[in-house]
């Protein structure tokens, strides 16, 4: 079975219209966070340690490319939705992120699952400036970009003469480094809420003395 699997990605990762699947799927994520493109930038960057091809700058360009378009399809909706969009929670944080962070928060949430597009949803509902957009997505992207292809490039380099076992490695960095993430905000929000309550307690305390 395992053999299998491994000649059917060899074809896949040797094929000429991988390049193009791989700009697809970036671009898709964009406005459909379902899709696998972070799977597909590790894997590419597994068998570009394992086996040479395909090539590892090539891929990184590729997803950037098609993060980047996806991003602005997903700014142009939700120019469109943004008062449909307004109420839910996906959108009430991003609002929120982005009144602290401006736009830092494409940066930070292009490695939150589901905040990617929450956040560009929100700079388009907002109308954010479209240059501003630009300018902090392209670093988003091209930080996302080669993050996921050298964690499956190291993890190629880890197992080279066995590629799922570097797909694996490099699938559970990935996965660990998310899950850190979403522990550090959790903690953050615990805190705030924590201190914000501290706050209005101390405030009815004082106006009941007074």
């Amino acid at each position: 079975m395992s053999h299998a699997i491994l000649d059917l990605l060899n074809q896949v990762m040797s094929a000429p219209w991988l390049y193009l699947a791989l700009f697809a799927l970036a671009l898709l994520d964009g406005f459909f966070p379902i899709v696998p493109a972070e799977t597909s930038v590790i894997t590419a960057g597994v068998f570009a340690a394992s086996t040479g091809e395909p090539n590892l700058w090539l891929v990184i360009v590729v997803a950037a490319l098609g993060a980047f378009t996806g991003d602005h399809i997903s700014y142009f909706i939700g120019s469109k939705a943004g008062r449909r969009l307004q109420g839910k929670k996906a959108y009430t944080w991003a609002q929120q992120a982005l009144a602290e962070r401006g736009g830092l928060l494409l940066v930070v949430a292009r490695y939150i699952p589901g905040g990617r597009t929450a956040a560009t949803l929100t700079m388009g509902g907002v109308r954010y400036p479209r240059r501003s957009f630009a300018f902090f997505d392209a670093i988003a992207t091209s930080s996302w970009a080669v993050y996921s292809a050298l964690i499956g490039f190291f993890g190629g380099m880890a197992f080279e003469n066995d590629p799922l076992k570097g797909l694996l490695l490099g699938l559970g960095i990935a996965v660990s480094i998310t899950a850190v993430v979403e522990i550090v905000r959790w903690v953050r929000k615990r805190r705030s809420q924590g201190s914000h309550r501290v706050l209005v307690t101390a405030a009815q305390s004082a106006e009941g003395d007074s």
